[in-house]
Formats: structure tokens, sequence, C-alpha cells
């Protein structure tokens, strides 16, 4: 059984999304939902859905080794970041190097960054007048959303699209995609 553990910081429905997916699935298991944010509800979406979830503060994440080693007796076969809104310590990733994957509400390396999630990036692709966007899944490394890609996904942006509007697309692209992508990265499917 492959374990996943889900960092996240706000809402969760990514998280709540893979929970359930996997729950379907007799070859992996999502073992641990983190949150940078007491107030997330993906604390109570990983609460209900009988998967352990924990709160930690900035101390912990960069300063000790407190989730580093929580992360570690956890032996997880992925880390899956989903709506994570702090940068990933070297530290963990190099305790799990090519294990720890990002989604992102673009099609990277456009709209990426620092500052650049969530709704951000929609309004910036709206006033840009883009004709399509999407979701782009990678690798993390030390950096704002540049890590290798594995998976991309597009849809188009009409001229009268709102932000809402491409933020209800890519959440489709999200929920569809995500989990099927994660699965191949575990290498318990062969094609995306």
């Amino acid at each position: 059984m492959k374990r996943i553990i889900i960092f996240a910081s706000g809402s969760g429905t990514n998280a709540e999304n893979i929970i359930k997916y996997f729950q379907k699935r007799k070859n992996a298991e999502v073992t641990h939902v983190f949150s940078n944010n007491l107030r997330a509800k993906v604390l109570k979406r990983a609460h209900d859905l009988k998967v352990k979830a924990l709160h930690f503060d900035k101390e912990s994440f960069y300063t000790t080794n407190e989730v580093l080693n929580i992360i570690k007796d956890a032996q997880p076969d992925i880390i899956v970041l989903a709506g994570f809104l702090w940068i990933f310590p070297k530290k963990i990733i190099d305790a799990f190097p090519n294990k720890v994957i990002n989604i992102h509400p673009a099609l990277l390396p456009k709209y990426g960054g620092k500052g650049m999630y969530g709704r951000f990036v929609h309004e910036a692709v709206v006033q840009n007048k883009e004709k399509e966007s999407g979701i782009t899944i990678h690798y993390v490394n030390e950096h704002y959303d540049e890590g290798a890609i594995i998976f991309q996904a597009k849809t188009q942006v009409n001229g009268d699209d709102s932000a809402d509007d491409v933020a209800k697309a890519i959440h489709e692209l999200e929920y569809k995609h995500f989990p099927v992508v994660i699965e191949k990265v575990l290498g318990l499917r062969d094609e995306i």
C-alpha cells in the first residue's frame, strides 16, 4: 500500500478529492494532511474523512526538524502539495528526492512564482486576455513553481470569461487529473 501525505493551506477541495479517490483504490491511501493554517477547512475535511490532520507553525517547519521528523515517521511514498502556499524547505525536499509534487492553476512557466496562486492567477489570465489556461503538476524544488513539469492540461479561455469562470474550469481539470497523475508518479498507472 503506497502512502500519500498532502500539504494544503486553505479550503482543501483538491485534498478531499484526492482522499476520496484513493479511498476507492486498494493500492494507495492518504495517511496525513498537514496545514500551516489552523483555520483551514482542509483540516476539517481530512478529519471528516478519517485522515490524520495536523497543523504546524513556521518554526516547526523551517527552524526545527519537527515537521520533517513527523513526515519521516509517516514514511510517505509521495508528498502532494495541493494549494499549499509556503515555499517548501530544502531539507524536506532533500529527504524525499523526486517525491514532492505540486499542482499550479496555470500553464507554467506563465503565471508562476511568489504570490501567484488561486484567484490572483485567474485574474491575471483574464486581464492579459489569454486564450487558454490550465494546470501544471510539477516536482517541487526550493523555488516557487520552478520544478520539472510532470503533466499539463489546458482549457480554453473565452473573451467574456470572468476569473470565476476560469477558476471553475481549472478546478474541473484539477479534480480530473491530479489523482491520476499521483497514481502515475507512484508507479501504479502506466498512462495519464
